[in-house]
């Protein structure tokens, strides 16, 4: 596999690092978990099994493997530097003060192994004056400007899925590919930082530069759109549907298949943004179309006229969508303690000439301490006298 032979210790939690080191993991690298003995508090989010292992974490951590040890004792101190010699990549999503504490800054690691990467993802990135405030996936979505445009009613809304922090892992991991990549040219290791804010400002970045060239601050336009139209969640006699009408061929056929093919030719509707900004009208001619459907009949008759447009899921619905089976984007997981096998959606991406991973199971705490001590030449008396400790 593309990544086998790259060791990557992770000190991640939650989502940004976690995720990171998954997409590493499902391409061959081998990843160690490393955590308190008895598991990080980031484990325990949302339980899904007997020994309150999360949702997330499940997700967050397949194809690991998971050393429970104390980083800031002494005696841990000396394993995790054995480790760090042995080791390509760190990932640790915390502040610089955090990683100073814990001997996971830049500096010290570099003079353990001048290979090594390091890979940080903070709230507000390492300068400036929020730089040691901590922050979580919504603070961005909020100071990015995505929240308030996405609010109805004068309130504002942010989105349920934690979308800023999974695209900060996705930039780490694009990150370390590039890092990789020079070190095979320079014999060096490096740091690659990403932050919340910086990803949330990325991802929302036309908005940004719409108001900075244009002058315009969009109001807030919960489902709609202020470049596209009709773009909004429409209800059918059973449900609801989503549609996203952009560019004028698919307006045109849009405009036939609800019988008005005047519209296209009408100058209000001109471009995307005249339909943006027209919005109501559209919006109220395909409010009253779905409304005489069935979701399916909708689905159906959008698809036959090329016009994007997919139902709106529950999550409880979202897995056997046909197109998800079809697609085998679904990978059973056995975890010990949950009522059936976790449902994990891996790498969403494919290699023609390489498969992932197996899928092995997320680590319970402390699962592979003695193997992985044992790879690091501690004998079975050193490791006793670990556990006897409570290090590991």
């Amino acid at each position: 596999m593309p990544l086998t032979g790259i060791r990557v210790l992770d000190f991640g939690r939650y989502i940004a690092g976690p995720y990171c080191a998954a997409l590493l993991a499902d391409y061959g690298a081998d990843v160690i978990r490393i955590e308190a003995p008895n598991g990080n508090e980031d484990r325990f989010s949302v339980p899904v099994a007997d020994d309150g292992s999360g949702a997330m974490f499940l997700q967050m951590n397949r194809n690991k493997r998971s050393l429970g040890i104390k980083p800031g004792s002494e005696e841990g101190r000396g394993v995790v530097r054995r480790l760090v010699r042995t080791a390509d990549v760190v990932i640790a999503n915390m502040p610089d003060d955090a990683l100073e504490k814990l001997g996971l800054d830049y500096l010290t690691l570099s003079a353990l192994q001048p290979r090594i990467i390091l890979v940080t993802a903070s709230a507000f990135g390492s300068e400036g004056p929020l730089a040691q405030r901590v922050g979580f996936d919504a603070v961005g979505q909020a100071m990015s400007g995505a929240v308030y445009l996405a609010g109805a009613s004068g309130q504002p809304a942010r989105a349920q899925v934690n979308y800023v922090d999974f695209t900060t892992a996705l930039h780490c991991a694009f990150g370390v590919m590039l890092a990789l990549h020079e070190r095979e040219r320079t014999g060096k290791g490096q740091r690659v930082s990403g932050s919340l804010l910086g990803s949330a400002l990325a991802i929302s970045n036309g908005l940004t530069i719409d108001h900075a060239l244009n002058g315009i601050d969009r109001g807030m336009m919960g489902n709609r759109a202020f470049s596209s139209a009709p773009t909004d969640i429409f209800a059918t006699r059973d449900g609801w549907i989503m549609t996203q009408v952009v560019g004028n061929p698919i307006f045109a056929r849009w405009a036939q298949l609800v019988g008005r093919p005047e519209l296209a030719d009408d100058p209000r509707f001109r471009s995307d943004m005249a339909r943006g900004e027209n919005g109501s009208e559209l919006t109220a001619l395909m409010t009253d179309w779905c409304a005489a459907r069935t979701t399916e009949q909708a689905i159906a008759d959008l698809a036959t006229a090329r016009v994007p447009a997919g139902p709106v899921l529950r999550p409880s619905d979202a897995l056997a969508e046909p197109q998800v089976v079809a697609a085998g984007l679904v990978e059973p997981m056995d975890y010990p303690g949950t009522r059936a096998p976790a449902p994990i959606i891996r790498t969403p991406v494919t290699l023609s000439e390489n498969d992932k991973a197996a899928l092995a199971p997320a680590p319970r705490a402390g699962e592979h301490s003695d193997m992985i001590l044992a790879e690091l030449g501690y004998d079975d008396e050193a490791i006793s006298a670990l556990r006897a400790t409570r290090i590991i």
